[in-house]
């Protein structure tokens, strides 16, 4: 990537320190449900005294610049991690380095899965460090604590590896835009796709945060929707090793589907020990409602075949995706995932914007960027709703057996394209005050 090289970009240490002199609350250790509330409140509390506080060193105009918060050895890392910083570099490059004769600076953080950590992080870019816009925030809890000190410093959070659909509906902000996928569109695909097949009936296996906890109660809208019914459920921690005793409880449900709400490792590790203990073979199906193709690569083609899932974006799909993917597959050797293709196409449409809005305003370049259609390699058909949502086509798609596979990573068979207007949810059911808000007022 030598375009990435001679760009006009600044790498600097990450801040990942807890430091309660400067405002930083260090709360909890995993991202259950309890942890993505406590965290939420941490939040909450350093926006409290931030704008208590008589002045903060706010964005420096000289140069734009971008941090990148993401997990670099954690559950996410093969999804996010140094591929998100390879994406960025590269969107960074290919803007030429600049916005308006600006640089364009980078700072890179790993938030180790820890809500109250990436809040501090955020807080301490935003406050001290100059810094416009957090890109990535893999992990639902992360992502939703820094868009809460996006909000607070009236700077930009482009959220592009978290799923949870909370992030536009109760916690949305003027300051966000979820760049991506979500679980209303994964669910909506996976559930439409298996009631075509005559599923009736459901039992979960979640992860216990906001992107599992989110996953289940939509699927559970659309199931209801299609005449099914679910038999239950099961809430498993993050970084779990053993899934044997939520697997056979799942088995003994006799539900014609166990629906996998997990991701990275966990979901990974899952269907491996799924395929050894033998559930979800003969007449019960196992289906997983976020698996990516890193997901695929990691647990072996041989215990993926057949599975149907909604994928925001595929290497092999058409010359553009293909352009793409082929830097970082000579870098890395493997394929860039759906928020690796987000990152770089979210902070393109970013920087973009920065000719026309000032950067250093949070408000004002999300409303830039709500402006006019993107249709690009990965938002085709692509625009951003009042509400900071990405809507795009996204793709059903099914995992090949290992003997039809051609070539390396060609793991995919995509049996059609979902049109994003019918895949993410409308307008309609919005739960998000800027939106119930104005319709209040009419």
């Amino acid at each position: 990537m030598g375009r990435a090289q001679s760009a006009n970009v600044i790498h600097e240490s990450p801040v990942i320190f807890i430091d309660a002199r400067r405002l930083q609350v260090h709360v909890f250790p995993q991202n259950t449900e309890e942890d993505m509330r406590r965290g939420l409140v941490a939040a909450a509390i350093v926006s409290l005294f931030g704008a208590m506080a008589p002045q903060f060193a706010f964005g420096d105009s000289g140069a734009v610049k971008v941090g990148v918060l993401t997990d670099m050895s954690g559950t996410f890392a093969d999804m996010s991690g140094s591929g998100t910083v390879f994406s960025v570099e590269r969107a960074i490059a290919d803007s030429g380095g600049n916005v308006s004769g600006k640089p364009i600076k980078l700072v890179v953080a790993d938030h180790q899965n820890k809500a109250d950590i990436a809040s501090s992080i955020a807080r301490k870019w935003f406050s001290e460090d100059g810094v416009d816009v957090i890109v990535n925030a893999a992990g639902s809890a992360v992502a939703l604590a820094v868009v809460e000190m996006a909000k607070t410093y009236n700077k930009t959070a482009l959220v592009t590896g978290a799923l949870s659909t909370r992030l536009t509906n109760e916690s949305c902000s003027p300051n966000s835009i979820h760049y991506g996928l979500d679980t209303y569109a994964l669910s909506n695909g996976a559930v439409q796709a298996l009631s075509q097949q005559g599923v009736k009936s459901w039992y979960f296996i979640v992860a216990d945060y906001a992107f599992g906890i989110s996953m289940q109660r939509d699927s559970e809208n659309f199931i209801k929707a299609a005449g099914g019914t679910v038999k239950g459920g099961i809430r498993h921690p993050l970084n779990s090793s053993d899934f044997s005793s939520y697997l056979l409880q799942a088995q003994a449900s006799n539900a014609d589907v166990i629906a996998l709400g997990s991701g990275g490792s966990d979901i990974v590790s899952m269907i491996k020990q799924a395929k050894e203990f033998g559930v979800g073979g003969g007449s019960q199906k196992l289906a997983a409602l976020a698996l990516f193709i890193s997901d695929v690569n990691s647990m072996g083609v041989e215990n993926a075949q057949g599975m149907n899932l909604v994928e925001g974006f595929y290497w092999n799909y058409d010359d553009g995706s293909r352009g793409f993917s082929k830097p970082f597959y000579d870098k890395f050797k493997r394929m860039p995932t759906v928020y690796q293709a987000a990152d770089y196409s979210g902070l393109r449409h970013y920087l973009k914007s920065a000719l026309e809005a000032d950067w250093t305003d949070g408000k004002g370049i999300v409303a830039q960027m709500k402006k006019g259609r993107i249709d690009d390699f990965f938002a085709r058909g692509g625009y951003i709703r009042e509400d900071g949502l990405l809507v795009h086509d996204l793709l059903l798609a099914r995992v090949r057996k290992p003997a039809d596979i051609k070539q390396p990573w060609d793991y995919y068979d995509i049996l059609q394209t979902i049109p994003g207007d019918t895949a993410f949810q409308p307008l309609s059911l919005s739960r998000c005050e800027m939106i119930t808000g104005k319709a209040a007022k009419q």
